[in-house]
């Protein structure tokens, strides 16, 4: 995960799409961290196997316990090369070696997919590594070629910031960083295009957006559509910004035909600021799973991008700021954190997990603040609504709280059943800002809370 903002202008302005929920969620991929006191392997997979529609998963390691898991199951796997082992693997001998010891044991049983070799190696400004990336990615093709598997292809994961800062702001004009662009990436590409294997990047809002722009990184609206002169095309969200000019950049060097697959994307349900929630997570990621079913970029319509998720669990003991801990889709229980769609059992999934009833001692409600604007207010109640999970039925005409029929009352009513469903933790009544905790009940005559 890129620790670093890329330098691309055209991600500060602000937008959003309006989505609507997939009627079914055909594939999607995630990042399996491990960094917390985590379900055992075993257990994941089988979770994964048999109660959601994710059939793919992508590790940081080679993790001989979580291959085992996952042989059987159906569901692909994507390795990755540590970054400290690349310099050896240049090494025709060592990569055959690693391959008869990290790939061999375990595939065809388990399906690997790639090996990424190395994580986002260029941002790591650790020359002699750099130098190794391509040699060492041609080395375990080359040994897995050798021993007759061909169907695992090998890659590497890219930060955005390869992307060089552009003047004109535009997709179109996205070009790489001129210190790697020919010598490295250029390369790289060919030898993508030589073994039918993926360009994998990491493209993550979250790290490059205007704090005063928070709706075009997470999808959110009203928004101010951005036009790109050269092409004409409009912008509604940074995330097809990037997309667009990673695919530009690709094209420039005579590469636009190179598959690429999005590595890691995601944003963190809490974190140190006011614009992580529960809800902004589930409306990005949302808008992403779209995307990876074929909605497309505007340079790239109805193109389908092989997408994993950031990340399957919330992983409590890694390091830093309080959003590295929270960038997950379930708990270590398997709750979700959010729903997206991805629970088997109709198009929507299961509702989500039950969690324990909250006390009704020392109660906490969630109401929509003074100052929010009845555009926010009805944003939250469509927001709320897409969800399942809570029953949007008594705000409508005939219902309990349809009187006093005030948008500011319906808001307040289904952003507490949305806080009381999630625990009633702080994050979950944070609604873009436009939510506040009360210890007061504000239930109304028949209407309540």
């Amino acid at each position: 995960m890129a620790k670093a903002p890329p330098l691309i202008s055209f991600l500060l302005f602000s937008a959003a799409v309006l989505l609507t929920f997939p009627a079914a969620i055909s594939s999607i991929g995630v990042n399996y961290g491990t960094l917390g006191n985590l379900p055992p392997p075993t257990q994941v997979a089988n979770f994964l196997k048999t109660q959601t529609s994710i059939d793919s998963v992508k590790i940081f390691n080679v993790d001989p316990n979580i291959l085992r898991a996952f042989a059987g199951t159906g569901i692909s796997v994507v390795v990755t090369v540590p970054n400290g082992d690349i310099p050896a693997l240049a090494n025709g001998m060592q990569a055959r070696r690693w391959v008869s010891a990290n790939i061999l044991p375990f595939h065809p049983q388990t399906k690997i997919k790639y090996i990424s070799v190395g994580n986002e190696i260029l941002l790591t400004g650790d020359n002699n590594t750099i130098s190794k990336l391509l040699p060492a990615m041609r080395t375990i093709n080359s040994a897995l070629v050798r021993v007759g598997v061909r169907d695992v292809k090998v890659t590497t994961a890219h930060s955005l910031n390869i992307i060089a800062y552009d003047l004109h702001g535009a997709p179109s004009r996205g070009r790489f960083r001129p210190v790697w662009e020919k010598n490295i990436l250029a390369s790289i590409l060919a030898f993508h295009r030589q073994t039918k294997s993926p360009f994998m990047v990491n493209p993550y809002p979250y790290f490059g957006f205007d704090p005063k722009n928070v709706n075009f990184a997470i999808f959110r609206s009203p928004y101010k559509a951005v036009r790109d002169p050269f092409t004409r095309k409009i912008y509604t969200n940074m995330y097809d910004a990037l997309m667009d000019s990673t695919y530009s950049a690709m094209k420039a060097l005579g590469y636009g035909d190179v598959n690429i697959v999005v590595g890691e994307t995601g944003w963190p349900s809490a974190c140190d600021a006011p614009w992580c929630s529960p809800a902004n997570a589930a409306w990005f990621n949302l808008n992403i799973i779209r995307r990876a079913q074929g909605q497309g970029t505007p340079l790239m319509p109805k193109r389908r991008f092989e997408t994993y998720i950031f990340g399957l669990f919330n992983e409590e003991s890694k390091p830093g700021p309080t959003a590295e801990r929270n960038w997950g889709l379930f708990r270590s229980d398997f709750s979700p954190v959010y729903d997206v769609g991805l629970l088997r059992g109709g198009g929507r999934g299961h509702p989500a997990p039950a969690l324990p009833a909250p006390s009704t001692a020392g109660g906490k409600w969630c109401v929509a603040k003074s100052g929010a604007t009845n555009a926010q207010l009805q944003a939250n109640i469509d927001w709320v609504c897409s969800q399942g999970g809570v029953d949007c039925k008594p705000i409508q005409a005939g219902g309990s709280c349809f009187n006093p029929s005030s948008l500011r009352m319906h808001a307040s009513f289904v952003m507490n059943a949305y806080f009381q469903k999630n625990g009633r933790s702080d994050g979950s009544c944070h609604f873009s800002g436009t939510g506040v905790v009360v210890r007061s009940n504000p239930s109304d005559g028949a209407c309540k809370f």
